[in-house]
Formats: structure tokens, C-alpha cells, sequence
């Protein structure tokens, strides 16, 4: 066990956890304030913490903006989602707030961390007349997940469904063909579909950036940050919704969002994120 290790941890259980490297589904956690993160995982976002000091109000603003989002989605009448790269679960999670609006709404939610199924309780307390499923499945394969019984039992592709992959693609560098995957995604979906996407960006402080995707591949991470263009080609094949791709607290920004802007809390700097939602024709 090395100094990264948790000393209370199962050796056992580090290859099925996969603690030898950093993942973003726990490193984000560790960023939100949670405890269901590994030495491994608090020792990549402390070293990104030192490279890039704005890393937790990324994650607050990038959470924030996906509750808007979604309740956008709702509120358009879209009763299906698929959530890829869900995340450790943090109430308000995304079923929490669409079946609000839509308690009938069905949710199906994807990640590839073991972390999150041992978690995934968290996410099955759906309101009786709604339901909600939960799969361990990985982005880099998008059939596995669109063919998985969970979506073919949940989600109805003649009818719109509102695809969320927030926070996710900057951990996929372009060898992976990261637009090759979202179209898989969106291809099936039927018109009217939204997809809800965020991504992280070196736009407002590229020295900065640069510095962290250094430190985090030297801690084992993959990662790759994108440009507004580039995360503006996600889209392709939607129509962007309105304000189209912008920084997280500009997307209809709620009355709290306004508050930590106007405490100069959420600036474009210190969230580095492009988000939008495209709707398919």
C-alpha cells in the first residue's frame, strides 16, 4: 500500500475500485465538499487546487447550472433522461428535481465508477408514479448503454428524451473521439430531444490550465480541456437554446446564481466552464 493509499481500505478492493489513479467522478465529489472520495482522488484536487484555484466553484457552478437545466428540460414537457456520468450522488439529484416538476418523469442514470453503484440508493428514491433506474456503463461505449436493459426499459426513443453528460467529456482526450461518442448518443434520440452538456475550459486562464492538466495526468488523471469552438462541435446536430454556449451562471441564472455573482463569487475565470443545451431538430 503505497502513501496514496487509505489505510482503512481492503487492498483487495483497489484494483475493482480503481485507486491507482484519480477519478473524476470522486475528484469532483472531493470538490463539492463530500467524503466519498481516496487519497489517490484528494491528492489529484489538492495538486489542481495549487495549478488552478478556481476548481470548487467550477464544481458549485457546474451543478448549479445542471439543476437549472434540468428543470428547464422538465419544464419543456420532456418526462425522459438519461444521465451519463452521473457522479456521486448529492441530493438535489437530477430525478429530485425534474420529478418536481414531472413526477411521472423517468430517469436513467450511468457511470462507470463502482463508487457511485455502491451509492446508487441514493438515486432509486424515485416518487411512486415516476421511476428510476441505475447502470454501471462507461461513455466509451454508447451502445452498451443505449442497448442495456435498464434504458430499454425506462426510455422510450419515438419520444423526446433530454440526454445530460455534465462535467464529463473534458476527461475524454481526442483519442478517445469524444464527438464521435455524443453522436452516438443524440443519434437515436428522437426529435424535439435535448442534450445538456458542460465542459471545462482553458478560455479565461490558459497558463493556468495548462499548469493543471500537467499536474493532474502526472497524478495518473486523463483529461483534455476544450475551447468555446470545440465545445460548440458537441452540439452539432441541435439547435442551440438560448443564450446558446456560455459560461455556467449565465445560463438563466437563478436568485442564488446572481447572489454569488454579485459577491464577484462566480466569475468566467473562476468557473472555466462552457455549457449549453441543443435541441434536436
Amino acid at each position: 500500500m503505497t502513501e496514496s493509499q487509505d489505510a482503512d481500505v481492503d487492498p483487495r478492493m483497489y484494483e475493482q475500485l480503481k485507486l491507482d489513479r484519480p477519478h473524476g467522478a470522486r475528484v469532483y465529489d472531493y470538490f463539492l465538499g463530500g467524503k466519498d472520495n481516496f487519497a489517490i482522488d484528494r491528492q489529484a484536487a489538492e495538486h489542481l487546487l495549487q495549478a488552478f484555484p478556481g476548481f470548487r466553484t467550477a464544481a458549485l457552478s457546474n451543478r448549479m447550472w445542471m439543476h437549472r437545466a434540468a428543470k428547464y428540460a422538465a419544464e419543456q414537457g420532456i418526462t425522459q433522461f438519461l444521465d451519463i456520468g452521473t457522479g456521486i450522488p448529492t441530493s438535489p439529484n437530477l430525478h429530485e428535481i425534474v420529478q418536481e416538476i414531472v413526477p411521472s418523469a423517468h430517469v436513467v442514470y450511468a457511470d462507470n465508477d463502482p463508487i457511485v453503484l455502491a451509492h446508487s440508493r441514493a438515486l432509486l428514491v424515485s416518487k411512486p408514479e415516476g421511476r428510476t433506474a441505475y447502470l454501471e456503463a462507461d461513455v466509451t461505449d454508447p451502445q452498451a448503454i443505449l442497448q442495456s436493459d435498464e434504458v430499454k426499459e425506462l426510455i422510450d426513443f419515438s419520444k423526446p428524451v433530454a440526454l445530460s453528460i455534465v462535467g464529463v467529456f473534458h476527461y475524454l482526450p481526442d483519442h478517445l473521439k469524444p464527438y464521435d461518442l455524443v453522436r452516438q448518443l443524440v443519434e437515436p434520440l428522437a426529435s424535439g430531444s435535448l442534450l445538456i452538456f458542460s465542459h471545462c475550459t482553458p478560455d479565461f486562464a490558459p497558463e493556468l490550465w495548462e499548469r493543471a492538466m500537467v499536474v493532474y495526468q502526472a497524478d495518473g488523471g486523463e483529461a483534455q480541456v476544450r475551447s468555446k469552438e470545440e465545445v460548440t462541435q458537441f452540439f452539432e446536430g441541435t439547435e442551440l437554446v438560448e443564450p446558446g454556449v456560455v459560461s455556467p451562471f449565465r445560463w438563466y441564472p437563478d436568485e442564488e446564481t446572481q447572489r454569488l455573482v454579485d459577491k464577484g463569487e462566480f466569475t468566467d475565470i473562476m468557473c472555466s466552464l462552457w455549457v449549453g443545451v441543443g435541441r434536436k431538430p
